[in-house]
């Protein structure tokens, strides 16, 4: 099952249980994904090797800029949405406003919470709600080598040269 969508969160609740009840084992992974690069790539494909679907929550240009600060996002949610979805290794995605995905975890109960090399199972930062849940937590993901903050470093230095 290969389902390429953008989803509401009622629609993600019902695509999660849809595949459940057809006995498929859902991955949840989320982040910002401004300024898609290569250790976005490798997070989301090592993360859909923990399943048989992946769904990835997707910050709002909202929470985004709340995390990550003025200037930011770089692409609008909706592009990066757009991005993420035509991904191979992913089936949905969800935006969310919050900076956390908390919510998410509480009303899409998936199998796994996939979080980047950057994390370990002790720092995930949503770890006490997926014990709680038991959803079991995975690190996913090549070493962190590379940030889209960095390639924005880059660009703004290479602009102001």
């Amino acid at each position: 099952m290969s389902v390429k969508q953008i989803l509401t969160l009622g629609e993600a609740k019902k695509f999660v249980t849809d595949a459940k009840t057809r006995g498929h084992r859902v991955v949840f992974a989320n982040g910002c994904f401004d300024l898609l690069h290569g250790g976005h790539i490798s997070y989301l494909e090592a993360s859909r090797g923990f399943g048989d679907l992946l769904i990835v929550g997707l910050n709002s240009d909202a929470s985004e800029r709340e995390l990550k600060g003025k200037g930011r996002p770089i692409v609008p949610e909706g592009e990066r949405a757009e991005l993420l979805a035509g991904m191979e290794a992913v089936d949905a995605v969800v935006i969310f406003e919050e900076t956390t995905c908390e919510i998410l975890l509480r009303e899409l109960l998936p199998d796994v919470h996939a979080k980047g090399t950057d994390y370990t199972q002790e720092t995930v930062p949503e770890r006490e709600i997926a014990l709680e849940l038991g959803i079991e937590i995975a690190i996913a993901g090549a070493p962190k080598e590379n940030a889209s903050k960095n390639i924005i470093a880059k660009m703004r230095d290479a602009e102001s040269n």
